[in-house]
């Protein structure tokens, strides 16, 4: 069967099967094995044993349970409360006050997390109620706070950042010390953002707080040090060359069960529930990335990627111009999907157009994820819009409203990162040279 048509083919198929509601991964592992079919190719059970254990059986794999148990252990103790009332003292005198808590504690957390829905959900909890008892302007609290949970995507250790590094085989260590400036630079744009928009709406905000001595001010602050610590620790050890990113996500667990246990929140119960937990998101993103790599094989039974690459280079696009259509494609895809299914589902087929066209994968990965945190506050499959939701009962058309003005700031951030790739390749870089 010729490949256009069967492209075709196995694009329905795809959209056909997520639309019936099937499993991402029960849908990635059913159009490899139509592809297959429909290529005639024989031993289709073997090629999928044998590719499915060897994409489950990646060394570096095993980094991506670990942190996510370890967002887990600290999602369920006081981080967030710890986190808000150590930096609430300080934010009082710049514009736009406590809605900087939303922007500086997601960017924490982020960095404890490595999940954009978990990043919004435990600082969301702490600070929605707080912020409206207070009297903040909503459009600003809940959009901060939907914007800034993307940042759990892009501050390592990122969960979606491992995804790619295995399906695209490069470093994981690589990759987080890549999205370290750009997950700054966003935390810049967002304060600088909020910090217009409180001088240009002073009418809309509350008074502020009464002045607190600055002994107490350092009192609040030292909450913040067991978290900063872990930080610290974990990411220090990758950055110094200490230990690779699987050794420090161990690092990380024990310490996150050292400060669940220091904190008094470490009992049978939480120390199941923390388990089970990451044990359930691991095993559906390790089934995805299975039936990723099954069709990533698939594909290339097929021959689409090779003919897809052919066409671009046909077309003659410039490596802007096919940024520019891919940034269109993900964000629509990401309409419907999850950021890791967007991942899991494209690198198949865009990589080897990515490479065609002479574009870094280590810069490539850092955009990647810049565009799919758009696509996680864009309606109707916002995960970051459905966790709001449920936190405050207000209409998900209403949440994406809130969150429109940080998903162009994420837009600027991509046509940032584009403009000037150092950005994302300049701390990697010093890394290998030293």
């Amino acid at each position: 069967m010729d490949q256009l048509p069967l492209m075709l083919l196995l694009t329905l198929t795809l959209f056909g099967l997520l639309a019936a509601g099937f499993w991402v991964a029960m849908t990635l592992f059913m159009v490899a094995f139509v592809g297959l079919w429909l290529n005639d190719t024989g031993n289709i059970g073997m090629i999928m044993a044998t590719t499915t254990w060897g994409s489950s059986a990646s060394w570096t794999l095993t980094a991506l349970p670990l942190f996510i148990w370890m967002g887990e252990i600290l999602f369920r103790t006081r981080l967030s409360e710890d986190l808000f009332e150590g930096l609430a003292p300080w934010l009082n005198h710049l514009p736009g006050r406590l809605l900087h808590v939303n922007i500086l504690g997601c960017g924490i957390f982020a960095a404890v997390s490595g999940s954009s829905a978990a990043t919004a959900a435990t600082i969301g909890r702490m600070t929605a109620p707080e912020l409206e008892r207070r009297g903040y302007d909503e459009r600003m609290a809940l959009g901060t706070l939907a914007g800034s949970g993307t940042l759990g995507l892009l501050i390592p250790p990122s969960i979606i950042l491992i995804v790619y590094g295995v399906s695209a085989e490069l470093s994981i260590a690589r990759l987080f010390i890549a999205g370290a400036l750009p997950g700054l630079m966003l935390v810049l744009l967002f304060m600088g953002y909020t910090i217009v928009w409180s001088l240009l709406h002073k009418e809309r905000m509350p008074p502020p707080d009464p002045q607190l001595p600055f002994g107490r001010k350092l009192r609040a602050s030292l909450r913040l040090f067991p978290v900063i610590g872990l930080i610290l620790f974990v990411l220090g050890s990758i950055y110094g060359g200490l230990a690779t990113a699987t050794e420090a996500a161990v690092f990380g667990v024990v310490g996150a069960l050292l400060l669940s246990l220091l904190s008094g929140n470490l009992d049978r119960r939480t120390f199941m529930a923390s388990l089970m937990g990451a044990t359930r998101t691991s095993c559906m993103i390790a089934f995805i990335l299975a039936g990723a790599a099954f069709l990533t094989i698939a594909m290339g039974f097929t021959g689409i990627p090779r003919v897809l690459a052919e066409q671009i280079a046909a077309m003659q696009l410039s490596p802007l111009g096919l940024i520019v259509a891919l940034t269109f494609f993900f964000v629509l895809m990401g309409c419907f999907l999850d950021g890791i299914s967007v991942v899991v589902l494209t690198t198949s087929v865009v990589l080897p157009m990515v490479q065609q066209a002479g574009i870094d994968l280590l810069w490539f990965g850092i955009y990647l994820v810049l565009v799919v945190e758009m696509a996680q506050i864009t309606p109707p499959v916002g995960f970051n819009l459905f966790v709001l939701q449920g936190l405050t009962g207000r209409n998900i058309l209403r949440i994406a409203s809130y969150a429109f003005p940080f998903f162009l700031l994420l837009l600027v951030a991509v046509v940032l990162v584009t403009a000037f790739p150092d950005i994302a390749t300049w701390l990697p870089a010093q890394m290998t040279s030293n």
